[in-house]
């Protein structure tokens, strides 16, 4: 069993470079019979709290951050798509918040452990924007269309007993347990069959990777486009002010 912890305290956002580092972890792992589950898990108040857009203030002109590469976020969704691609089965420890990117990290995993004080939440519309990181596949796998809608309509806070009632969530325990639950289910995955383990994940994931892949070109062009919408940098700083944003539809 390995353990891959994100350490970017109290939020752990999320960007290029954290899923590059992630994805290279979990494709060493591929190369080490010794370890057949992996542990994603958080140091900070957060799971990981998406993408840190500040204010809105420094977005430019197509909505992008400082030194955001464009077109959109495509080298994301590259590196992205490695973590669907690699073979071992990964248990993501959901100690607290999940939100937008960081929710579609957690959908990497075959398994949540989540507590109480864990928030799910697909903000996108919130934002002004569209669901990334595959989530109009992944989401929808776990919880069903209807569900999962539901989440990116309304962007709200789907809370640890409500993931655990819709089965986002796989195990539910408190706060303080919660890595340990996740290193305890990966152990008893480790006890079985390295062959079998990936033989099987690969039966059961089929092709994700490429249907991740394929959503992921279109959620690109979806937020490019609306990313130089006037309600996009309202979405943004209405968020960091904690305040219901006053879209005008354009």
């Amino acid at each position: 069993m390995a353990l891959v912890e994100i350490r970017r305290p109290p939020h752990n956002f999320f960007d290029i470079p954290l899923i590059k580092e992630i994805a290279e972890a979990f494709e060493s792992f591929d190369e080490d019979v010794n370890i057949r589950a992996i542990v994603l898990a958080a140091q900070g108040k957060a799971f990981c709290a998406g993408a840190n857009f500040g204010d809105g203030s420094t977005l430019d002109g197509q909505g992008r951050r400082p030194n955001e590469p464009g077109p959109g976020v495509a080298p994301l969704y590259v590196e992205g798509n490695r973590l669907f691609r690699t073979k071992k089965p990964i248990v993501a420890a959901v100690h607290g918040a999940a939100v937008g990117g960081g929710l579609g990290l957690a959908m990497v995993a075959d398994f949540r452990v989540a507590c109480p004080e864990t928030r799910f939440c697909a903000n996108f519309t919130r934002l002004g924007f569209h669901p990334g990181f595959g989530l109009t596949v992944t989401l929808p796998a776990v919880v069903g269309q209807t569900k999962a809608a539901l989440i990116f309509y309304t962007s709200r806070r789907v809370t640890g007993e409500e993931a655990y009632a819709m089965g986002l969530a796989d195990v539910l325990v408190p706060q303080q347990q919660v890595r340990d639950a996740a290193i305890n289910l990966a152990s008893e995955i480790s006890e079985n069959s390295p062959l079998g383990l990936v033989a099987t994940r690969m039966t059961m994931r089929g092709d994700i990777a490429d249907r991740v892949r394929k959503a992921t070109d279109h959620e690109l062009e979806e937020q490019t486009r609306l990313r130089k919408t006037e309600d996009f940098k309202e979405g943004v700083k209405a968020v960091f002010e904690r305040r219901l944003p006053n879209f005008g539809g354009h």
